[in-house]
């Protein structure tokens, strides 16, 4: 068996030893963070709220759950989540504590501070106990972690026994003429875009190539199930651009 030092994996197109892909995307999302949520709304046309609002109405908040929100970044999701179930407590992680700090400035202007915890660590190595959680949610930021197995069986392990698993993550379109037109706005438009807003065309690259590298919507099915979830199953939003997916610990 390989030495883990001697592991490469893919940072984007480009392969890089294991041990040096965190540090990339730290790099990257600490790039971002002052104009990452300005920028999701150019990229997407702001469809990816309608996308977030979706994993929420599949998702159907309860009064009382705890939430860990992985990758949580300025805290869309956990926002979303507290509004529908006001009793509710969430977690934020993220490996960026730039993109924690401007999700703590939106939760004091939301007054939603009470009710949020921020923490900075890593997907891989989660710092709860087991059993800790009613729900989990990634949005965006599965594609990100280095070893995406070891993410989802530590997904597993801090959900409570019924808790649930949701993904939300760009996928790919099944209709391949679709996909390649897809592909050339992605791949000449985005990178320009940030350039233009965030002043960092090379982090949107990126983006867009750890996009094309995600696993297909059946591939990542698979991948939840082999980390020992039930129930799994996915839904394509605006023809397979993007997907959730959804996983119960039973």
């Amino acid at each position: 068996m390989a030495d883990r030092d001697d592991l490469t994996t893919h940072f984007g197109y480009e392969t890089v030893p294991e041990a040096e892909k965190a540090g990339r995307v730290h790099g990257v999302f600490s790039s971002v963070a002052s104009r990452y949520d300005i920028m999701n709304d150019v990229m997407s046309g702001g469809i990816h709220r309608l996308w977030k609002d979706a994993m929420m109405d599949w998702l159907a908040p309860r009064p009382g759950q705890r939430l860990l929100d992985v990758a949580g970044g300025t805290g869309d999701i956990a926002f979303r989540f507290l509004k529908r179930a006001p009793t509710a407590q969430a977690t934020v992680l993220d490996l960026t504590e730039p993109m924690l700090v401007a999700g703590r400035k939106r939760a004091e202007a939301e007054r939603l501070a009470g009710q949020l915890d921020w923490i900075v660590g890593d997907a891989m190595a989660l710092p709860f106990a087991d059993r800790s959680f009613d729900t989990y949610t990634i949005s965006f930021g599965i594609r990100n972690v280095t070893r995406i197995g070891d993410a989802l069986s530590e997904a597993y392990r801090v959900l409570k026994p019924g808790g649930r698993l949701m993904v939300l993550e760009f996928s790919q379109i099944p209709n391949d003429l679709m996909q390649r037109m897809y592909d050339l706005y992605s791949f000449n438009v985005i990178p320009r875009m940030g350039q233009v807003i965030a002043k960092d065309r090379a982090s949107y690259q990126y983006l867009v190539e750890s996009i094309r590298r995600f696993p297909d919507q059946e591939s990542f099915a698979g991948m939840i199930a082999d980390a020992g979830f039930d129930q799994v199953r996915y839904r394509n939003l605006s023809m397979g651009i993007a997907a959730l997916h959804s996983g119960w610990k039973l």
